[in-house]
């Protein structure tokens, strides 16, 4: 209802979010965690706790070993440095995955490793890490393990406590078609003494996560500042959603779409997906070569045809090339993936008989991943 102002009283003139409902929502992350750990709310978008975690972590002459697998990667390689960590930088191509192979032959060149970062899923790139065999790999030569889980909670497996996942942080704008901005991360307890042992881990700070931990160590009785309210709301909400809807379910469904637009690119021509494997494919985001065609051109066009479709240019230098599908959250349904080929084909000016086999294609791939 909007109000003869124009606001709307049911978005503004909310009671106080409690501790204790607060609480309740932070336990709510940490079932689709799959954790016993500490979960931590902070109120901001997923670069918050991810910064704060390798803040906390980042020791002053320690080794970390970075897994590039995108431009995330890229991010948290800075943001080590800055913390006195010496780093090695493990770079996969865009087109894959890391494997559990090539970390262990990292730590093993680099044995004074304490610490390793890595993303899932990179929505960017496409692809996705193998995160229970790397968390294995990391777990027996004693590092801890920082998984950046923004775009796979909720699409796919993410078994923190089993992996052995240190500090894994989430957000919700993505698989789970909720707010970003508020987001979480959980916290170890061998993660916990390292942050607690590092004098440059932030502490009396937006990134610290120590002063959480007094929130923790209180009983979560006493929020230590006013929450983002609608946000956390929201948070619930989605949480509630992927409840009611089935981890399980939620996951089949993102399976089946990343499975179906790839079907689908490779019945159109002038286009592949960038990731060259089904199995190291990302299923929150596609994305798309464009042989002989600018991308960004593709997806205006796509766009032009449809302008509900989740098509965009990559960023950066990939930009003129590749393609980005996204098909996270309410963009993972049956009917937007099946909208999303036709204003694909539309945009390739591919024949109505391709346009006919790219459809085809899409429903096989979604009929047989969601079985």
């Amino acid at each position: 209802m909007t109000v003869q102002d124009g606001t709307t009283p049911e978005l503004l003139d909310l009671p106080p979010l409690d501790a204790g409902h607060f609480a309740r929502i932070a336990d709510k992350v940490a079932a689709l965690l799959r954790t016993r750990a500490d979960v931590v709310v902070m109120q901001g978008e997923a670069l918050l706790p991810l910064e704060a975690a390798i803040r906390g972590t980042a020791r002053e002459g320690a080794t970390a070993l970075n897994v590039v697998t995108g431009p995330y990667g890229e991010t948290f390689s800075g943001w080590l440095r800055s913390g006195g960590s010496q780093v090695v930088d493990l770079q996969a191509e865009f087109t894959g995955a890391m494997t559990a192979e090539r970390v262990a032959e990292a730590l093993r060149a680099h044995p004074s490793t304490e610490l390793v970062c890595l993303v899932h899923a990179e929505a960017a790139t496409g692809n996705t890490n193998p995160v229970a065999e790397i968390g294995g790999v990391v777990r027996e030569h004693g590092a801890l393990l920082m998984v950046d889980a923004v775009a796979s909670v909720g699409a796919e497996p993410l078994l923190t406590d089993e992996w052995g996942v240190d500090l894994c942080v989430v957000g919700g704008q993505k698989a789970l078609a909720g707010p970003a901005g508020v987001s979480a991360v959980s916290v170890s307890e061998r993660a916990w003494e390292r942050i607690a042992a590092n004098p440059r881990a932030p502490r009396g700070s937006y990134l610290s996560l120590l002063d959480w931990k007094r929130w923790l160590d209180g009983g979560r009785s006493a929020l230590p500042h006013a929450p983002a309210q609608l946000e956390m709301l929201a948070l619930e909400q989605a949480a509630d959603r992927v409840e009611r809807e089935g981890l399980d379910a939620a996951q089949r469904r993102h399976r089946a779409a990343s499975a179906a637009v790839r079907a689908a690119t490779r019945e159109l021509a002038g286009l592949s997906p960038y990731v060259v494997r089904d199995e190291d494919a990302a299923p929150v985001a596609t994305t798309v070569r464009t042989a002989g065609t600018d991308a960004r051109e593709v997806a205006s066009a796509a766009l032009a045809a449809d302008g509900s479709v989740p098509v965009q240019p990559t960023a950066g230098d990939l930009a003129p090339e590749v393609l980005r599908i996204n098909h996270y959250g309410r963009a993972a349904e049956r009917d937007r993936v099946l909208a999303t080929v036709r204003a694909l084909a539309t945009a390739v000016r591919a024949p109505g008989g391709a346009e006919d086999a790219a459809v085809r294609a899409a429903e096989a791939a979604w009929g047989a991943a969601v079985r």
